[in-house]
């Protein structure tokens, strides 16, 4: 292999593996850990999850 297909084969690989962290940063975020979505529960809902 040459030089060049070397670091392609490097890039491709860093970028894969940044977009898959990206990506799975942004749904830990946005979900807790029952599945929900953050942003939808009702504030009831947000008092009784920081109770326990």
């Amino acid at each position: 292999m040459l030089f060049g297909d070397i670091l392609y084969v490097i890039a491709i690989f860093l970028f894969v593996f940044l977009t898959f962290g990206i990506v799975r940063n942004y749904y830990k975020n946005k979900f807790d850990d029952n599945g929900r979505r953050i942003d939808m529960i009702d504030e009831n809902e947000k008092e009784d999850l920081k109770k326990d």
